[in-house]
């Protein structure tokens, strides 16, 4: 099997990519085209749930279906060649000693195919992207080039079938809605203006139109096919389509309409003379507009190979630019690879978790988690507008401390749960401190807690156990007071809520309840008993930083906080913590006084009094999981129990069928601080030995229990080494990374990240295109590309951890942790990176070629003004904030023996 090479801007060809089933490549703009393209232009092209250009397509499909892109030749008037490759001929000769060569290059985001064949003489490329405009147009350049001894000549023909309709449709009346098309030809092009549009919105207006032009400068259409049965004719298909090989199908003419078929956009060009080393390039527009004359604007200025170089250089460039860290360690593989997964929390804020073929659920959109993990990478990337949107997206909590579950399209627009669905993840409280408290760190921006917004309303209530009758959505989706006034209270309320409401949250074992799942979505049938261990330890860690950032406030003078009148009964009970029954009591006690609406009366404590009880809450939880679940095999490996069932049973540890483990309950007992060094050094030893398996990536996430466990999740249902049961699931496997790195296990951490990124380059195994999956299956095969919140969570990882470079309080200092094995070869390591609107290099020099732990930061050195001091581990905010914003500023990092010269 041919391997992936890379080019010196991130780019990478493969040889023969279509012997390799499953390959995808994502193609889209921030306006909303969200297209998919395989080796051989299969994929779909959508702008929402609702509005599919090119029909809606599944892992499986990509092979199983024929409605596929393609662009036709005839070849001296007799045979039919296809440019993709998608001809029955081609197709039935793909594994033949005769088969054709094909090369893949891509780049961000751009794909093009080329595929020869010899005995014809004829080369083809196809160039595919997404303007970086405002266009919602998918465009292709077609060139041809004759690579025989001889003039050849030919007839083309673009043949892209065409869906344009909701999702939905693909078996809920898709004739019926065929019914609605009215498909006109163009000069340039054909044109779908469906008249409804049959979705789970109603039968509404469409106010949708759908289109493919083509051509280059003077060159037109001369043929037109806007059917599909116009096309492939009776007893035809996409591969063996009838219209290129006997005159009994007439194309129709520009200014022709038919209504109520398969539309398709078929554009035939008159017949071309090619001679040897000649080439001829056909532009074709695949998009969207709000109306014939919309779509007819914007698209026909790519029809010449002007414009479509030129927008095709500005996208290049647009990409590049949004792509602005840039990892450089001894290994250029290693950092390419970074390169792509830095793009992957772009494509994920425009994908949301659908769209793509592997993500073929849901109707778009992001997850509240996702929501805020996402932010991770954006504050890392482009933090300008970071601090407007999280304020926004806390308007998604409930007074309970649990959120809305449906992102809406815009920012800050939450929406009630869609048929009145019940369902409390219970982990979604600790994600927005985590991100608030990183912009607050990279900003200094602490009097952002005090800002104040609106808390979220729907007919759930009491943390998903009741329903507010009361409630009704002409209320609005705001809580109100009792004089119906909106209640605004702080984002330090928001964030109190949310973790105070967990913490008394607990069922039988004095746990955080599982409820409808915690991270891990499949661990989703223990709504009654289940309680998650993991998540209550990164609670506790959280309890702990709200405590510090008080404590900051306090220091600048706001030595009280005001928080609504509600929660004073959840701030006065550290005789109840040991209990859980009265824990429960307390929550429900709140609980009921925010079901409908709040006395908009507020209560001021002490800032000083609320960091201790806050500490309080945290360092209980950590003593109590301590001491509760620490377990062994009854041999020589120990680690931290997770979770309990629905019946009320441990889920881990020594079992009939083995020993049970799973790695969140260890990621997090890391990561929290509730594991301790001499804790965490048996940790990996027990994960090395029970989950840890190279050959398919790295560590799984759990053991095989052996049986499918309806007391806890359908994960079990899945195949063991699938998806949540087993597999490499790279998010938690990064997280592990993350966590070991925090506490100064450096060697442990990289070699988590190593074996991902070896895996992942391992194109015999991993079978995907450059970046991070969301898991590698049983075979090794990467899964679920692009569309993971691994990426968000190892840029993190390596910015923050690996490469030291860490914001506190707006200033910016340096803790590297990177291995001698990183250094190049001449024990120098580099990030290109923003911090405070301003663009750095960091140059990490190892002159000694020392490795972790043997070094310390000796020296800063850069040109960023009077006010800066080389004796100083830190660069003041003062300082950063009288640079240039147009310029880039190198500093360099000189590390020393530890002890030699110190000076921090």
């Amino acid at each position: 099997m041919e391997k992936f090479c890379f080019f010196d801007d991130g780019s990478f060809y493969l040889n023969q990519p279509d012997q390799v089933s499953y390959l995808y490549f994502p193609l889209a703009n921030v306006e909303g085209v969200m297209s998919s393209v395989t080796p051989e232009l299969s994929g779909d092209s959508k702008t929402s749930q609702n509005t599919f250009l090119l029909s809606p397509v599944s892992s499986e499909d990509l092979h199983n279906n024929k409605s596929s892109r393609n662009f036709w030749c005839k070849i001296n008037g007799t045979s039919i060649w296809s440019v993709t490759g998608r001809s029955a001929w081609q197709q039935a000769q793909k594994f033949s000693r005769d088969r054709e060569e094909t090369r893949l290059e891509a780049g961000f985001l751009w794909h093009k195919i080329t595929r020869i064949s010899k005995a014809l003489g004829l080369k083809g490329i196809i160039t595919s992207f997404v303007p970086a405009n405002h266009d919602q147009v998918e465009l292709m350049k077609v060139e041809l080039t004759n690579i025989g001894a001889e003039a050849i000549t030919l007839e083309p023909a673009a043949a892209i079938p065409l869906y344009c309709r909701s999702a939905d449709n693909i078996r809920d009346h898709r004739h019926v809605t065929s019914l609605l098309h009215r498909i006109e030809v163009l000069e340039r092009g054909i044109i779908v203006n469906p008249t409804l549009t049959f979705d789970e919105r109603g039968h509404k207006i469409n106010e949708i139109v759908y289109g493919v032009l083509g051509g280059n400068g003077d060159i037109l259409p001369s043929k037109f096919y806007p059917t599909v049965d116009s096309f492939i004719g009776e007893g035809g298909s996409f591969e063996n389509p009838r219209a290129l090989q006997d005159d009994c199908l007439k194309p129709m003419k520009a200014g022709d309409r038919i209504d109520g078929y398969e539309a398709f956009g078929g554009l035939g060009f008159e017949e071309i003379l090619l001679q040897p080393g000649e080439s001829k390039a056909y532009i074709i527009v695949l998009g969207y507009g709000r109306s014939k004359e919309d779509f007819i604007a914007y698209g026909e200025k790519y029809l010449s190979e002007e414009a479509y170089d030129q927008a095709f250089e500005e996208m290049k460039v647009y990409w590049k630019r949004q792509l602005n860290v840039r990892f450089e360690t001894g290994d250029d593989n290693f950092n390419h690879w970074m390169h792509w997964v830095t793009i992957q929390p772009i494509l994920r804020r425009i994908y949301g978790c659908s769209f793509l073929p592997h993500h073929d659920y849901g109707r778009g959109g992001r997850g509240w988690r996702d929501l805020w993990q996402d932010c991770l990478a954006l504050l890392l990337m482009d933090p300008r507008e970071v601090r407007t949107m999280l304020k926004e997206n806390f308007q998604g909590v409930r007074m309970d401390g649990t959120n809305a579950t449906i992102i809406g399209k815009n920012r800050g627009e939450f929406i009630a749960d869609r048929n009145n669905i019940t369902r409390v993840w219970m982990d979604h409280g600790v994600w927005p401190l985590i991100t608030t408290h990183l912009y607050i760190q990279q900003s200094g921006d602490i009097e952002f807690l005090l800002e104040k917004v609106p808390y979220f309303k729907d007919m759930q209530a009491v943390r998903g156990e009741q329903k507010d009758t009361l409630w009704t959505e002409e209320q609005g989706k705001t809580c109100l007071t009792q004089d119906n006034k909106p209640y605004l209270g702080t984002i330090l309320e928001h964030l109190l809520m949310q973790h105070l409401t967990a913490f008394y949250d607990v069922g039988e074992h004095n746990h955080i309840r599982l409820r409808g799942a915690d991270w891990n979505d499949a661990l989703d049938m223990a709504r009654d008993k289940g309680e998650s261990v993991p998540f209550t330890a990164l609670y506790a860690s959280n309890l702990e930083t709200l405590a510090e950032l008080i404590e900051i406030l306090e220091a600048k003078g706001f030595t009280t906080i005001e928080l609504a009148k509600e929660m004073e009964v959840l701030l006065a009970n550290e005789d109840s913590y040991g209990d859980y029954k009265k824990r429960q009591s307390i929550l429900m006690e709140f609980c009921m006084s925010t079901k409908h609406k709040v006395s908009g009366e507020t209560i001021s404590i002490s800032a000083k009094t609320l960091s201790n009880i806050l500490r309080g809450m945290g360092q209980f939880i950590k003593d109590y999981i301590r001491n509760t679940e620490w377990i062994s095999d009854g041999k020589d490996a120990f680690w931290f129990n997770g979770y309990y069932d629905n019946l009320g049973q441990r889920v881990e540890g020594v079992h009939p069928s083995g020993v049970r483990m799973m790695l969140p309950s260890q990621v997090f007992t890391i990561m929290s601080g509730t594991a301790t060094d001499e804790q965490v050094k048996l940790i990996t030893k027990a994960a090395d030995q029970y989950l840890y398996t190279r050959e398919i990536g790295g560590y799984r996430l759990n053991t095989d229990f052996k049986e499918v466990n309806l007391n806890l999740g359908r994960m079990f249902g899945f195949a063991y080494g699938h998806k949540e049961n087993g597999a490499v699931f790279c998010h938690m496997a990064v997280m592990y990374a993350y966590a070991l790195y925090s506490r100064g296990f450096v060697k442990e951490g990289f070699k988590v990240i190593d074996t991902l990124y070896s895996h992942s380059m391992d194109f015999e195994k991993s079978k995907i295109y450059p970046g991070i999956p969301e898991y590698f299956d049983e075979k090794g095969r990467g899964m679920y590309h692009y569309l993971t919140g691994a990426a968000s969570w190892l840029m993190f990882t390596l910015i923050q951890q690996v490469f030291g470079i860490v914001g506190k309080m707006g200033d910016l200092t340096f803790e590297p942790k990177l291995l001698k094995c990183q250094f190049n070869e001449d024990n120098r390591a580099g990030i290109a990176f923003d911090f405070a609107k301003r663009h750095f290099y960091v140059e990490y020099v190892n002159e000694e070629g020392l490795d972790y732990g043997e070094y310390q930061v000796k020296k800063i050195a850069g040109n960023l003004g009077e006010h800066f001091t080389e004796n100083s581990s830190v660069i003041k905010r003062e300082v950063i904030e009288n640079l240039q914003s147009d310029q880039v500023y190198k500093i360099t990092v000189t590390l020393g023996r530890k002890g030699e010269n110190e000076w921090i």
